[in-house]
Protein backbone atom coordinates (compact mmCIF):
# COMPACT_ATOMS: atom_id res chain seq x y z
CA UNK A 1 0.00 0.00 0.00
CA UNK A 2 1.48 3.35 -1.01
CA UNK A 3 2.20 5.99 1.60
CA UNK A 4 -0.06 9.05 1.55
CA UNK A 5 1.78 12.11 0.30
CA UNK A 6 1.61 14.94 2.83
CA UNK A 7 1.57 18.45 1.40
CA UNK A 8 2.84 21.23 3.67
CA UNK A 9 1.17 24.62 3.14
CA UNK A 10 2.55 28.02 4.11
CA UNK A 11 -0.92 29.18 5.17
CA UNK A 12 -1.00 26.47 7.84
CA UNK A 13 1.99 27.83 9.74
CA UNK A 14 1.54 28.14 13.49
CA UNK A 15 4.17 29.07 16.07
CA UNK A 16 5.65 26.26 18.18
CA UNK A 17 3.83 25.40 21.40
CA UNK A 18 7.14 25.04 23.23
CA UNK A 19 10.39 26.98 23.05
CA UNK A 20 13.84 25.62 23.84
CA UNK A 21 15.97 27.87 26.02
CA UNK A 22 19.20 25.85 26.16
CA UNK A 23 20.51 22.60 24.71
CA UNK A 24 23.30 20.50 26.18
CA UNK A 25 24.50 17.71 23.90
CA UNK A 26 26.93 14.97 24.86
CA UNK A 27 28.28 12.73 22.11
CA UNK A 28 30.13 9.52 22.92
CA UNK A 29 31.53 8.59 19.50
CA UNK A 30 32.29 4.90 19.08
CA UNK A 31 33.45 2.58 16.35
CA UNK A 32 30.15 0.69 16.20
CA UNK A 33 27.63 2.90 17.98
CA UNK A 34 27.38 6.50 19.13
CA UNK A 35 25.48 7.58 22.24
CA UNK A 36 23.86 11.02 22.26
CA UNK A 37 22.57 12.54 25.48
CA UNK A 38 20.58 15.74 25.23
CA UNK A 39 19.38 18.02 28.01
CA UNK A 40 16.75 20.54 26.91
CA UNK A 41 15.36 23.38 29.00
CA UNK A 42 11.90 24.09 27.57
CA UNK A 43 8.96 26.34 28.33
CA UNK A 44 5.42 26.54 27.01
CA UNK A 45 4.60 29.38 24.65
CA UNK A 46 0.81 29.11 24.47
CA UNK A 47 -2.18 30.15 26.57
CA UNK A 48 -2.30 27.82 29.55
CA UNK A 49 -6.03 28.36 29.98
CA UNK A 50 -6.53 25.94 27.10
CA UNK A 51 -5.04 23.08 29.10
CA UNK A 52 -1.99 20.96 28.31
CA UNK A 53 -0.66 20.61 24.82
CA UNK A 54 1.62 17.70 23.93
CA UNK A 55 5.24 18.35 23.00
CA UNK A 56 6.10 17.03 19.54
CA UNK A 57 9.76 16.17 18.95
CA UNK A 58 10.97 15.16 15.49
CA UNK A 59 13.18 12.10 15.27
CA UNK A 60 13.89 9.12 13.07
CA UNK A 61 16.41 6.39 12.27
CA UNK A 62 17.76 6.10 15.82
CA UNK A 63 17.13 4.06 18.95
CA UNK A 64 15.56 5.74 21.98
CA UNK A 65 17.29 4.51 25.15
CA UNK A 66 15.65 6.72 27.77
CA UNK A 67 13.67 9.91 28.30
CA UNK A 68 13.45 11.84 31.58
CA UNK A 69 11.30 14.82 32.53
CA UNK A 70 12.63 16.88 35.44
CA UNK A 71 14.84 13.96 36.44
CA UNK A 72 12.13 11.28 36.39
CA UNK A 73 12.23 8.59 33.75
CA UNK A 74 9.07 8.46 31.68
CA UNK A 75 7.26 5.21 31.00
CA UNK A 76 4.87 4.13 28.28
CA UNK A 77 1.67 6.09 28.54
CA UNK A 78 3.56 9.27 29.39
CA UNK A 79 5.01 9.53 25.90
CA UNK A 80 4.26 8.23 22.42
CA UNK A 81 6.96 6.98 20.03
CA UNK A 82 6.69 6.27 16.31
CA UNK A 83 8.99 6.22 13.28
CA UNK A 84 8.92 10.01 12.86
CA UNK A 85 8.53 11.47 16.34
CA UNK A 86 8.58 11.33 20.11
CA UNK A 87 5.61 13.03 21.80
CA UNK A 88 5.56 13.99 25.47
CA UNK A 89 1.87 13.84 26.29
CA UNK A 90 1.40 16.17 29.28
CA UNK A 91 4.48 18.30 29.93
CA UNK A 92 4.37 21.14 32.49
CA UNK A 93 4.77 24.82 31.58
CA UNK A 94 8.52 24.78 32.22
CA UNK A 95 10.68 21.69 32.47
CA UNK A 96 13.93 19.89 31.71
CA UNK A 97 13.89 17.02 29.26
CA UNK A 98 16.77 14.53 29.07
CA UNK A 99 16.91 12.12 26.16
CA UNK A 100 19.41 9.41 25.32
CA UNK A 101 19.61 7.95 21.84
CA UNK A 102 21.86 5.51 20.02
CA UNK A 103 23.07 5.97 16.45
CA UNK A 104 25.15 4.07 13.92
CA UNK A 105 26.86 6.86 11.93
CA UNK A 106 28.90 4.45 9.83
CA UNK A 107 25.65 3.01 8.40
CA UNK A 108 24.11 6.41 7.65
CA UNK A 109 24.34 6.47 3.86
CA UNK A 110 21.93 9.42 3.52
CA UNK A 111 24.72 11.78 4.66
CA UNK A 112 22.10 13.65 6.70
CA UNK A 113 22.39 13.98 10.44
CA UNK A 114 25.58 12.45 11.88
CA UNK A 115 27.50 10.14 9.54
CA UNK A 116 30.97 8.68 9.27
CA UNK A 117 32.93 8.62 6.05
CA UNK A 118 36.64 8.03 5.41
CA UNK A 119 37.09 7.68 9.16
CA UNK A 120 35.71 11.14 9.98
CA UNK A 121 32.48 11.95 11.80
CA UNK A 122 30.56 14.78 10.16
CA UNK A 123 27.09 16.33 10.27
CA UNK A 124 24.68 17.86 7.78
CA UNK A 125 21.52 19.19 9.41
CA UNK A 126 19.90 21.55 6.87
CA UNK A 127 17.06 21.27 6.29
CA UNK A 128 15.83 18.40 8.50
CA UNK A 129 18.91 16.38 9.40
CA UNK A 130 19.11 17.17 13.11
CA UNK A 131 16.16 14.86 13.77
CA UNK A 132 18.46 11.95 12.87
CA UNK A 133 20.72 12.85 15.81
CA UNK A 134 18.28 13.30 18.70
CA UNK A 135 14.62 14.00 19.33
CA UNK A 136 14.04 17.73 18.99
CA UNK A 137 11.58 20.32 17.60
CA UNK A 138 13.51 20.37 14.31
CA UNK A 139 12.14 23.56 12.79
CA UNK A 140 13.96 26.84 12.08
CA UNK A 141 11.79 29.02 14.34
CA UNK A 142 12.95 27.17 17.47
CA UNK A 143 16.19 28.91 18.42
CA UNK A 144 18.30 27.90 21.42
CA UNK A 145 21.80 28.23 22.86
CA UNK A 146 23.83 25.05 22.36
CA UNK A 147 26.64 23.56 24.45
CA UNK A 148 28.22 20.44 22.96
CA UNK A 149 30.62 17.95 24.54
CA UNK A 150 32.29 15.37 22.30
CA UNK A 151 34.15 12.30 23.55
CA UNK A 152 36.08 10.06 21.17
CA UNK A 153 39.18 7.94 20.72
CA UNK A 154 42.21 10.23 20.63
CA UNK A 155 44.08 8.21 18.01
CA UNK A 156 41.29 8.00 15.42
CA UNK A 157 39.70 11.37 16.26
CA UNK A 158 42.37 13.79 17.48
CA UNK A 159 40.22 16.73 16.29
CA UNK A 160 36.87 17.41 18.01
CA UNK A 161 34.89 20.39 16.69
CA UNK A 162 31.46 21.94 17.14
CA UNK A 163 29.76 25.34 17.02
CA UNK A 164 30.91 28.34 19.02
CA UNK A 165 34.00 28.71 21.20
CA UNK A 166 35.90 25.85 22.81
CA UNK A 167 35.54 26.28 26.59
CA UNK A 168 36.95 23.04 28.02
CA UNK A 169 38.59 19.75 27.16
CA UNK A 170 40.81 17.03 28.51
CA UNK A 171 42.16 13.49 28.48
CA UNK A 172 40.55 10.29 29.80
CA UNK A 173 42.29 7.19 31.14
CA UNK A 174 41.05 4.85 28.40
CA UNK A 175 42.81 6.57 25.49
CA UNK A 176 39.87 8.81 24.81
CA UNK A 177 39.60 12.58 25.09
CA UNK A 178 36.87 15.19 25.15
CA UNK A 179 36.12 18.78 24.20
CA UNK A 180 33.28 21.15 25.08
CA UNK A 181 32.09 23.88 22.74
CA UNK A 182 29.70 26.65 23.71
CA UNK A 183 27.75 28.78 21.25
CA UNK A 184 26.45 31.89 23.05
CA UNK A 185 24.10 32.84 20.20
CA UNK A 186 20.68 31.21 19.81
CA UNK A 187 20.35 29.20 16.62
CA UNK A 188 17.97 26.73 14.99
CA UNK A 189 18.87 23.06 14.92
CA UNK A 190 19.71 23.10 11.19
CA UNK A 191 22.85 25.14 12.03
CA UNK A 192 24.24 22.56 14.45
CA UNK A 193 27.54 20.99 13.40
CA UNK A 194 29.98 18.39 14.66
CA UNK A 195 33.22 17.18 13.09
CA UNK A 196 35.55 14.62 14.61
CA UNK A 197 38.44 12.89 12.92
CA UNK A 198 42.06 12.98 11.89
CA UNK A 199 42.41 16.34 10.15
CA UNK A 200 45.25 18.76 9.51
CA UNK A 201 44.75 22.50 9.69
CA UNK A 202 46.18 25.90 8.82
CA UNK A 203 45.73 28.91 11.10
CA UNK A 204 45.52 32.65 10.59
CA UNK A 205 43.76 35.52 12.32
CA UNK A 206 41.57 38.52 11.56
CA UNK A 207 41.26 41.72 13.58
CA UNK A 208 37.71 43.05 13.51
CA UNK A 209 36.69 46.69 13.22
CA UNK A 210 36.31 46.90 17.01
CA UNK A 211 39.79 45.49 17.57
CA UNK A 212 38.83 41.90 18.46
CA UNK A 213 41.26 39.20 17.34
CA UNK A 214 39.49 36.25 15.72
CA UNK A 215 41.33 32.99 15.15
CA UNK A 216 40.76 31.47 11.70
CA UNK A 217 41.22 27.74 11.13
CA UNK A 218 40.84 25.72 7.96
CA UNK A 219 40.71 21.95 8.60
CA UNK A 220 41.40 19.53 5.74
CA UNK A 221 42.38 15.96 5.13
CA UNK A 222 46.15 15.65 5.24
CA UNK A 223 46.60 15.25 1.47
CA UNK A 224 44.93 18.65 0.91
CA UNK A 225 46.99 20.74 3.32
CA UNK A 226 48.82 22.54 0.49
CA UNK A 227 45.57 23.82 -1.11
CA UNK A 228 44.27 26.14 1.62
CA UNK A 229 45.94 29.48 0.92
CA UNK A 230 43.37 30.92 -1.48
CA UNK A 231 40.40 29.98 0.71
CA UNK A 232 41.98 31.57 3.78
CA UNK A 233 42.74 34.75 1.87
CA UNK A 234 39.17 34.81 0.52
CA UNK A 235 37.77 34.44 4.03
CA UNK A 236 39.74 37.41 5.33
CA UNK A 237 38.64 39.52 2.37
CA UNK A 238 35.00 38.57 2.98
CA UNK A 239 35.21 39.46 6.67
CA UNK A 240 36.67 42.89 5.88
CA UNK A 241 34.15 43.52 3.07
CA UNK A 242 31.15 42.67 5.25
CA UNK A 243 32.32 45.18 7.84
CA UNK A 244 32.85 47.91 5.26
CA UNK A 245 29.75 47.41 3.09
CA UNK A 246 27.16 46.11 5.58
CA UNK A 247 28.62 47.02 8.98
CA UNK A 248 28.56 43.36 10.05
CA UNK A 249 31.29 42.30 12.49
CA UNK A 250 32.07 38.67 13.30
CA UNK A 251 30.91 37.65 16.77
CA UNK A 252 32.81 34.55 17.99
CA UNK A 253 36.44 34.09 19.05
CA UNK A 254 37.12 31.55 16.30
CA UNK A 255 35.89 30.88 12.78
CA UNK A 256 36.43 27.41 11.34
CA UNK A 257 36.06 25.85 7.92
CA UNK A 258 36.24 22.09 7.47
CA UNK A 259 36.80 20.72 3.96
CA UNK A 260 36.26 17.00 3.39
CA UNK A 261 36.00 14.99 0.20
CA UNK A 262 32.74 13.25 1.17
CA UNK A 263 30.50 16.17 2.16
CA UNK A 264 27.35 16.07 0.03
CA UNK A 265 25.91 19.61 0.28
CA UNK A 266 28.67 21.61 -1.41
CA UNK A 267 28.97 24.04 1.49
CA UNK A 268 27.06 24.68 4.72
CA UNK A 269 27.04 27.78 6.93
CA UNK A 270 26.84 26.14 10.38
CA UNK A 271 27.47 28.77 13.06
CA UNK A 272 31.24 29.23 13.43
CA UNK A 273 31.94 25.84 11.81
CA UNK A 274 31.37 25.85 8.06
CA UNK A 275 31.62 22.47 6.35
CA UNK A 276 32.57 22.29 2.66
CA UNK A 277 33.12 19.67 0.05
CA UNK A 278 36.81 19.91 -0.83
CA UNK A 279 36.15 21.00 -4.41
CA UNK A 280 34.34 24.12 -3.15
CA UNK A 281 37.21 25.43 -1.04
CA UNK A 282 40.57 23.92 -2.01
CA UNK A 283 42.76 24.87 -4.97
CA UNK A 284 46.35 24.93 -6.14
CA UNK A 285 47.77 26.85 -9.12
CA UNK A 286 49.01 23.60 -10.65
CA UNK A 287 45.54 22.11 -11.14
CA UNK A 288 42.89 24.82 -10.63
CA UNK A 289 41.54 27.16 -13.29
CA UNK A 290 40.80 30.86 -12.90
CA UNK A 291 37.13 29.92 -12.65
CA UNK A 292 37.92 27.53 -9.80
CA UNK A 293 39.67 30.29 -7.87
CA UNK A 294 36.80 32.70 -8.48
CA UNK A 295 34.17 30.15 -7.42
CA UNK A 296 36.04 29.33 -4.22
CA UNK A 297 36.27 33.01 -3.34
CA UNK A 298 32.51 33.39 -3.90
CA UNK A 299 31.48 30.26 -1.97
CA UNK A 300 33.71 31.03 1.02
CA UNK A 301 32.24 34.53 1.11
CA UNK A 302 28.68 33.26 0.71
CA UNK A 303 28.92 30.93 3.69
CA UNK A 304 30.62 33.60 5.80
CA UNK A 305 27.95 36.20 4.95
CA UNK A 306 25.34 33.77 6.27
CA UNK A 307 26.65 34.50 9.76
CA UNK A 308 24.30 37.49 9.73
CA UNK A 309 21.94 36.86 6.80
CA UNK A 310 20.82 33.39 7.86
CA UNK A 311 22.30 32.67 11.28
CA UNK A 312 21.88 35.74 13.49
CA UNK A 313 18.61 36.40 11.61
CA UNK A 314 17.11 33.18 10.30
CA UNK A 315 13.95 31.86 8.61
CA UNK A 316 10.65 31.41 10.41
CA UNK A 317 9.85 28.40 8.21
CA UNK A 318 11.27 26.80 5.07
CA UNK A 319 8.87 28.70 2.81
CA UNK A 320 11.07 31.70 3.68
CA UNK A 321 14.25 29.99 2.39
CA UNK A 322 14.98 32.83 -0.03
CA UNK A 323 15.07 35.22 2.93
CA UNK A 324 18.51 33.88 3.73
CA UNK A 325 19.59 32.44 0.40
CA UNK A 326 18.40 35.14 -2.00
CA UNK A 327 19.79 37.90 0.22
CA UNK A 328 23.10 36.09 0.72
CA UNK A 329 23.53 35.25 -2.97
CA UNK A 330 23.04 38.95 -3.71
CA UNK A 331 25.66 39.79 -1.08
CA UNK A 332 28.19 37.33 -2.50
CA UNK A 333 27.55 38.70 -6.01
CA UNK A 334 28.26 42.21 -4.72
CA UNK A 335 31.43 40.96 -3.07
CA UNK A 336 32.65 39.21 -6.22
CA UNK A 337 31.91 42.34 -8.26
CA UNK A 338 34.08 44.37 -5.89
CA UNK A 339 36.90 41.83 -5.82
CA UNK A 340 37.15 41.37 -9.61
CA UNK A 341 35.35 42.93 -12.60
CA UNK A 342 31.85 44.18 -11.84
CA UNK A 343 30.91 43.92 -15.52
CA UNK A 344 32.12 40.34 -15.91
CA UNK A 345 30.43 39.36 -12.65
CA UNK A 346 27.10 40.80 -13.75
CA UNK A 347 27.29 39.04 -17.11
CA UNK A 348 28.14 35.78 -15.34
CA UNK A 349 25.23 36.17 -12.91
CA UNK A 350 22.73 36.88 -15.69
CA UNK A 351 23.99 34.00 -17.82
CA UNK A 352 23.45 31.65 -14.89
CA UNK A 353 19.97 33.05 -14.32
CA UNK A 354 18.98 32.69 -17.97
CA UNK A 355 20.48 29.23 -18.37
CA UNK A 356 19.01 27.69 -15.22
CA UNK A 357 16.27 29.83 -13.68
CA UNK A 358 14.45 31.08 -16.78
CA UNK A 359 13.84 27.49 -17.99
CA UNK A 360 12.59 26.63 -14.50
CA UNK A 361 10.12 29.53 -14.69
CA UNK A 362 8.90 28.31 -18.09
CA UNK A 363 8.54 24.65 -17.14
CA UNK A 364 6.16 22.39 -15.20
CA UNK A 365 8.11 22.95 -11.96
CA UNK A 366 7.76 26.75 -12.00
CA UNK A 367 7.22 28.10 -8.49
CA UNK A 368 7.39 31.47 -6.74
CA UNK A 369 10.49 32.67 -4.92
CA UNK A 370 8.45 32.07 -1.76
CA UNK A 371 6.52 28.84 -2.42
CA UNK A 372 3.05 28.28 -1.01
CA UNK A 373 3.39 24.52 -0.53
CA UNK A 374 5.83 21.64 -0.72
CA UNK A 375 6.03 17.89 -0.26
CA UNK A 376 9.81 17.64 0.20
CA UNK A 377 11.63 20.81 1.24
CA UNK A 378 14.96 19.60 -0.17
CA UNK A 379 13.42 19.97 -3.64
CA UNK A 380 13.12 23.74 -3.15
CA UNK A 381 16.84 24.48 -3.09
CA UNK A 382 16.35 25.79 -6.60
CA UNK A 383 17.58 28.44 -8.99
CA UNK A 384 14.33 30.30 -8.38
CA UNK A 385 14.84 30.51 -4.62
CA UNK A 386 18.55 31.32 -4.92
CA UNK A 387 19.26 33.17 -8.18
CA UNK A 388 15.87 34.77 -8.81
CA UNK A 389 15.66 35.50 -5.09
CA UNK A 390 18.94 37.39 -5.40
CA UNK A 391 17.57 39.36 -8.36
CA UNK A 392 14.53 40.36 -6.29
CA UNK A 393 16.83 41.72 -3.57
CA UNK A 394 18.89 43.47 -6.25
CA UNK A 395 15.73 45.19 -7.55
CA UNK A 396 15.08 46.56 -4.05
CA UNK A 397 18.67 47.83 -4.06
CA UNK A 398 18.03 49.45 -7.47
CA UNK A 399 14.80 51.10 -6.33
CA UNK A 400 16.17 52.42 -3.03
CA UNK A 401 19.76 53.15 -4.08
CA UNK A 402 22.88 52.04 -2.16
CA UNK A 403 22.32 54.33 0.84
CA UNK A 404 18.64 53.49 1.14
CA UNK A 405 19.33 49.77 0.87
CA UNK A 406 22.05 49.99 3.53
CA UNK A 407 19.65 51.82 5.85
CA UNK A 408 17.11 49.05 5.27
CA UNK A 409 19.58 46.22 5.90
CA UNK A 410 20.87 47.93 9.05
CA UNK A 411 17.32 48.18 10.37
CA UNK A 412 16.60 44.57 9.39
CA UNK A 413 19.60 43.23 11.32
CA UNK A 414 18.99 45.51 14.31
CA UNK A 415 15.27 44.79 14.52
CA UNK A 416 15.46 41.03 14.04
CA UNK A 417 18.80 39.93 15.55
CA UNK A 418 18.26 36.57 17.25
CA UNK A 419 14.89 36.02 15.58
CA UNK A 420 13.36 33.71 12.97
CA UNK A 421 11.48 35.94 10.53
CA UNK A 422 9.87 36.14 7.10
CA UNK A 423 10.39 37.69 3.69
CA UNK A 424 7.73 40.25 4.63
CA UNK A 425 9.82 41.29 7.66
CA UNK A 426 12.77 41.94 5.34
CA UNK A 427 10.68 44.04 2.95
CA UNK A 428 9.07 45.91 5.86
CA UNK A 429 12.51 46.92 7.14
CA UNK A 430 13.34 48.30 3.71
CA UNK A 431 10.03 50.20 3.63
CA UNK A 432 10.34 51.59 7.15
CA UNK A 433 13.93 52.74 6.71
CA UNK A 434 13.08 54.62 3.51
CA UNK A 435 9.46 55.69 3.92
CA UNK A 436 8.31 53.84 0.80
CA UNK A 437 5.54 51.40 -0.05
CA UNK A 438 6.70 48.12 -1.61
CA UNK A 439 3.31 46.44 -1.42
CA UNK A 440 3.03 45.77 -5.16
CA UNK A 441 6.70 44.79 -5.29
CA UNK A 442 5.93 41.82 -3.01
CA UNK A 443 4.35 40.09 -6.02
CA UNK A 444 7.88 39.12 -7.01
CA UNK A 445 7.85 36.76 -4.02
CA UNK A 446 4.37 35.32 -4.63
CA UNK A 447 4.05 35.07 -8.44
CA UNK A 448 6.01 32.59 -10.54
CA UNK A 449 7.10 33.11 -14.12
CA UNK A 450 9.38 35.42 -16.09
CA UNK A 451 7.70 38.71 -17.06
CA UNK A 452 8.06 39.96 -20.62
CA UNK A 453 8.18 43.66 -21.50
CA UNK A 454 7.27 44.76 -25.02
CA UNK A 455 8.76 48.15 -25.82
CA UNK A 456 7.70 50.56 -28.54
CA UNK A 457 8.68 54.20 -28.99
CA UNK A 458 7.79 57.38 -30.84
CA UNK A 459 9.65 60.61 -31.44
CA UNK A 460 8.11 64.01 -32.19
CA UNK A 461 10.82 66.25 -33.67
CA UNK A 462 8.65 69.37 -33.51
CA UNK A 463 8.04 69.13 -29.76
CA UNK A 464 11.39 67.42 -29.08
CA UNK A 465 9.50 64.72 -27.20
CA UNK A 466 10.44 61.05 -27.06
CA UNK A 467 7.96 58.51 -25.70
CA UNK A 468 8.59 54.97 -24.52
CA UNK A 469 5.63 52.63 -24.20
CA UNK A 470 6.19 49.58 -21.97
CA UNK A 471 3.73 46.67 -21.83
CA UNK A 472 4.28 43.88 -19.31
CA UNK A 473 2.86 40.38 -19.29
CA UNK A 474 3.64 37.08 -17.60
CA UNK A 475 2.63 33.66 -18.92
CA UNK A 476 0.54 31.23 -16.86
CA UNK A 477 2.42 28.88 -14.54
CA UNK A 478 1.18 25.83 -12.59
CA UNK A 479 -1.47 27.00 -10.14
CA UNK A 480 -1.28 30.62 -11.33
CA UNK A 481 -3.26 31.19 -14.51
CA UNK A 482 -3.55 34.97 -14.25
CA UNK A 483 -0.81 37.31 -13.00
CA UNK A 484 -1.14 40.76 -11.51
CA UNK A 485 1.24 43.46 -12.81
CA UNK A 486 4.69 43.41 -11.26
CA UNK A 487 6.54 46.47 -9.95
CA UNK A 488 9.54 46.42 -12.32
CA UNK A 489 12.55 48.76 -12.19
CA UNK A 490 13.62 49.38 -15.79
CA UNK A 491 16.93 51.25 -16.02
CA UNK A 492 17.21 53.19 -19.29
CA UNK A 493 19.34 55.81 -21.02
CA UNK A 494 18.78 57.61 -24.33
CA UNK A 495 21.84 57.83 -26.57
CA UNK A 496 22.54 60.22 -29.44
CA UNK A 497 24.38 59.21 -32.61
CA UNK A 498 27.77 59.62 -30.88
CA UNK A 499 26.88 57.53 -27.84
CA UNK A 500 26.40 60.50 -25.53
CA UNK A 501 23.40 60.39 -23.22
CA UNK A 502 20.57 62.69 -24.32
CA UNK A 503 18.76 61.74 -21.12
CA UNK A 504 20.79 60.55 -18.16
CA UNK A 505 20.42 56.95 -17.07
CA UNK A 506 17.39 56.59 -14.82
CA UNK A 507 15.13 53.92 -13.39
CA UNK A 508 11.59 53.81 -14.76
CA UNK A 509 9.16 52.14 -12.36
CA UNK A 510 6.77 50.03 -14.41
CA UNK A 511 3.71 49.26 -12.28
CA UNK A 512 0.83 48.98 -14.76
CA UNK A 513 0.23 46.51 -17.55
CA UNK A 514 0.97 49.36 -19.95
CA UNK A 515 2.67 52.66 -19.19
CA UNK A 516 4.08 55.52 -21.23
CA UNK A 517 7.14 57.50 -20.21
CA UNK A 518 7.80 60.85 -21.90
CA UNK A 519 11.17 62.56 -22.22
CA UNK A 520 11.22 66.27 -23.06
CA UNK A 521 13.94 68.30 -24.74
CA UNK A 522 15.34 65.45 -26.83
CA UNK A 523 16.98 67.03 -29.88
CA UNK A 524 17.14 63.93 -32.10
CA UNK A 525 15.62 60.48 -32.25
CA UNK A 526 17.60 58.53 -29.68
CA UNK A 527 18.65 54.93 -29.48
CA UNK A 528 17.31 53.56 -26.18
CA UNK A 529 19.61 51.56 -23.92
CA UNK A 530 17.04 49.38 -22.13
CA UNK A 531 17.20 47.38 -18.90
CA UNK A 532 20.71 48.65 -18.15
CA UNK A 533 22.70 46.37 -15.90
CA UNK A 534 19.88 43.86 -16.32
CA UNK A 535 17.89 45.80 -13.73
CA UNK A 536 15.10 43.19 -13.52
CA UNK A 537 14.81 39.44 -14.27
CA UNK A 538 12.60 39.93 -17.32
CA UNK A 539 12.66 39.48 -21.09
CA UNK A 540 12.64 42.72 -23.10
CA UNK A 541 11.39 42.85 -26.68
CA UNK A 542 12.43 45.88 -28.73
CA UNK A 543 12.92 45.83 -32.52
CA UNK A 544 16.59 46.85 -32.65
CA UNK A 545 18.11 46.87 -36.13
CA UNK A 546 21.51 45.36 -36.75
CA UNK A 547 22.91 48.85 -37.11
CA UNK A 548 21.51 49.86 -33.72
CA UNK A 549 22.90 46.73 -32.07
CA UNK A 550 26.32 47.39 -33.59
CA UNK A 551 26.11 50.97 -32.34
CA UNK A 552 25.20 49.88 -28.79
CA UNK A 553 27.95 47.29 -28.83
CA UNK A 554 30.48 49.98 -29.72
CA UNK A 555 29.13 53.02 -27.86
CA UNK A 556 26.89 52.07 -24.93
CA UNK A 557 28.52 53.08 -21.65
CA UNK A 558 26.65 50.35 -19.77
CA UNK A 559 28.95 47.30 -19.92
CA UNK A 560 26.17 44.74 -19.60
CA UNK A 561 24.12 46.27 -22.41
CA UNK A 562 27.25 46.58 -24.54
CA UNK A 563 27.79 42.83 -24.13
CA UNK A 564 24.08 42.11 -24.61
CA UNK A 565 23.99 44.02 -27.90
CA UNK A 566 26.97 42.04 -29.14
CA UNK A 567 25.26 38.77 -28.25
CA UNK A 568 22.05 39.72 -30.04
CA UNK A 569 23.94 40.97 -33.07
CA UNK A 570 26.00 37.78 -33.33
CA UNK A 571 23.08 35.39 -32.84
CA UNK A 572 20.97 37.42 -35.27
CA UNK A 573 23.61 36.79 -37.93
CA UNK A 574 24.69 33.24 -37.05
CA UNK A 575 21.34 31.53 -36.45
CA UNK A 576 19.89 32.29 -39.93
CA UNK A 577 23.07 30.86 -41.45
CA UNK A 578 22.60 27.70 -39.39
CA UNK A 579 18.97 27.47 -40.54
CA UNK A 580 20.07 27.80 -44.17
CA UNK A 581 22.69 25.11 -43.76
CA UNK A 582 20.27 22.70 -42.08
CA UNK A 583 17.70 23.31 -44.84
CA UNK A 584 20.25 22.55 -47.56
CA UNK A 585 20.46 26.14 -48.73
CA UNK A 586 23.75 27.89 -49.37
CA UNK A 587 24.43 30.20 -46.41
CA UNK A 588 24.70 33.81 -47.52
CA UNK A 589 26.15 36.43 -45.20
CA UNK A 590 24.55 39.79 -45.92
Amino acid sequence: MSKTVEIIYRKDYRPPDYRVETVELRFDLGEETTRVRSRLVLYADYDGAEGFRPLWLDGREMVLKSVKLDGRELVEGQYRLDEESLTILQPPRRFVLEIETELKPQLNSSLEGLYRSSGNFCTQCEAEGFRKITYYPDRPDVMARFTTTITADRQSCPVLLSNGNRVDGGELDDGRHWATWEDPFPKPSYLFALVAGDLAHVTDHFTTCSGRRVELRLYVEQHNIDKCEHAMRSLKQAMAWDEQVYGREYDLDIYMIVAVDDFNMGAMENKGLNIFNSKCVLASPETATDTDFHNIEAVVAHEYFHNWSGNRVTCRDWFQLSLKEGFTVFRDQQFSADMLSAAVQRITDVNRLRNFQFPEDHGPLAHPVRPDSYVEINNFYTATVYEKGAEVVRMIHTLLGPEGFRAGSDLYFERHDGQAVTVDDFVCAMEDANGVDLGQFRRWYSQAGTPRIEVSDTYDAASRRYTLCLRQSCPPTPGQEHKQPFHIPVAVALLDDTGEELAASQVLELREREQQFEFEGIGQRPIPSLLRGFSAPVIVDYPYSRQQLAFLMARDSDPFNCWEAGQKLATGIILPLVDDSQAGRKPVLD
